[in-house]
């Protein structure tokens, strides 16, 4: 096991130089550059060149990669110029996290807690008219883009009906701040109203976000349910005498959710790491917000974190879905 989880952290270390050196080549290649980002209007040919130089922008680009290299791994990204101008990227990126990992975990929870019973119910109705009804609905929810669903949830319960907030994470209250995570924070100050406004704001985007989760966790477990169902260890628990209930819980559910398990962890690395729609239409402070922003501004360090820092999360889910796999099933750690 520990050979298995030392080559899957070496390839995570060389998917990380190459995509930083993807990252580097391709914001050094934007129209403008961090020089005319900086000037603005001020840009004239003297500034730009006394910028340039204090930039080290002059040097060859293998010597200014081996800079920014170096940077990084001292986790110095520089400061931001453009959504946050003068403030380290690094605090950036810290104060905008909490928001989204809220935001990913409620999303994640209502697609799992949606997804899993209807996929299984669809599953052993085979045919009927839930299950018809369970794969439009998927196929509505997965078919939908992101940012029309998000506005559409908005214009209907926030705009028309008025019953949930249309933006933020939470109203103008006086909330004691400790983690950073509003929840969480209400929860240990027992500043209930906090918690339950933080809440209501997080309803809508969960819910726009949580869409294809949804779908794709209710069609993998749908099948492998239906796979489960139909193998000669179900047959045989059932000419056993065992109840319904014994052979859905040790048989049914067991084994077909290795596969559910798995598609869990990447499309909770995928919300993570790509919540920019969402959080734009609902302008909720997160990183997915701040992301699009940074392109709007053209914050290329910030840019340059937010973009590595998804890639790593990303992967380190994925190394977990791996590690898990690899405890359960000794022949993945011989692949």
């Amino acid at each position: 096991m520990l050979r298995y989880t030392l080559r899957r952290l070496g390839q995570m270390t060389l998917v990380l130089l190459a995509l930083s050196l993807l990252i580097f080549v391709w914001l050094h290649a934007l129209p403008g550059g961090p020089v005319s980002a900086l000037l603005g209007e001020r840009a004239t040919p003297e500034a730009a060149r006394t910028l340039t130089s204090q930039l080290g922008l002059d040097q060859p680009l293998y010597v200014q990669y081996v800079r920014f290299l170096l940077s990084a791994l001292s986790g110095n990204f520089g400061a931001s110029i453009g959504v946050q101008p003068g403030i380290p990227v690094t605090q950036v990126f810290l104060e905008r996290f909490p928001a989204t990992v809220e935001l990913t975990v409620c999303a994640i929870t209502l697609a799992v807690a949606v997804g899993i019973p209807l996929g299984y119910v669809a599953a052993r109705r085979r045919g009927g008219l839930l299950d018809t009804l369970s794969i439009i609905g998927s196929l509505i929810s997965v078919a939908i883009p992101v940012f029309f669903l998000a506005f559409l949830l908005k214009y209907v319960f926030a705009v028309k009906l008025g019953v949930l907030p249309n933006s933020g994470r939470q109203d103008a209250i006086d909330a004691t701040r400790v983690t950073g995570f509003f929840v969480l924070d209400g929860i240990l100050t027992q500043e209930w109203d906090a918690v339950l406004n933080s809440l209501e704001h997080l309803v809508l985007p969960a819910i726009a976000l949580a869409a294809v989760p949804f779908s794709v966790i209710f069609r993998i477990t749908r099948a492998a349910v239906l796979d489960v169902q139909d193998e000669n260890y179900v047959r045989t628990a059932e000419s056993k005498g065992l109840t319904g209930a014994v052979i859905s819980r040790r048989h049914v559910l067991r084994n077909a959710m290795l596969p559910v398990a798995t598609t869990i962890g990447l499309q909770a690395g995928a919300l993570l790491a790509g919540a920019v729609l969402t959080e734009r239409v609902f302008n909720f402070p997160g990183i997915g917000d701040a992301l699009a922003l940074g392109f709007q501004q053209r914050d290329y360090p910030l840019l340059e974190l937010l973009i590595l820092v998804a890639a790593v999360v990303y992967m380190a889910i994925n190394l977990v879905v791996d590690l898990s796999y690899g405890m359960i099933d000794p022949r993945v750690r011989a692949g």
